[in-house]
């Protein structure tokens, strides 16, 4: 049997999880500004959704009180539902459409104001027809919809432990 040097404890792995969302905002940024990759609103978005995940992870992994625990983990599952159901749809609706104005991730990019607060990050630079761009064969929007998916189903499994011990007390 191979031994850790360390234990994956709730706290540890909730950590791992936000510093994975980071990473997924940092290839987006490299993608972006070193390989010109151009972003859409649903790239944005989804941006947001993985900062916003990478939030609710930090704050869990300090979190003492399982109840709450529990509650801001299964906030993340939603979140992540969200970040699966906005790649799919920017691969199957937005990406045949020349423009994404006054879709649902437009609106809420106008409604949030992010992108003046800040451009390199939130700044939309193409329409979603020409943001549908593939790396290594692969539509672009699906990495991202692997790591939803991937962290939804870790928030997942954390919430369901911290009841089944949250009932054994």
């Amino acid at each position: 049997m191979i031994s850790l040097p360390f234990s994956l404890t709730p706290r540890r792995i909730s950590l791992a999880l936000a510093a994975i969302c980071l990473l997924a905002v940092a290839a987006a940024l490299v993608f972006q500004h070193v390989f010109e990759y151009r972003p859409c609103p649903f790239c944005i978005l989804q941006r947001l959704i993985f900062l916003a995940i990478a939030a609710l992870c930090l704050v869990t992994a300090s979190m003492r009180w399982r109840r709450l625990r529990i509650a801001l983990k299964l906030v993340t599952v939603a979140l992540c539902c969200f970040g699966v159901f906005t790649a799919l749809y920017q691969n199957q609706i937005a990406s045949q459409a020349y423009s994404c104005n006054l879709s649902y991730a437009d609106k809420m990019l106008d409604a949030l104001g992010v992108e003046a607060l800040w451009p390199a990050m939130f700044e939309v630079t193409a329409t979603c027809a020409e943001a549908a761009v593939k790396l290594f064969g692969v539509p672009f929007e699906f990495y991202s919809l692997s790591v939803f998916v991937f962290i939804g189903v870790v928030s997942a499994a954390l919430a369901v432990r911290a009841m089944r011990f949250s009932h054994r007390a």
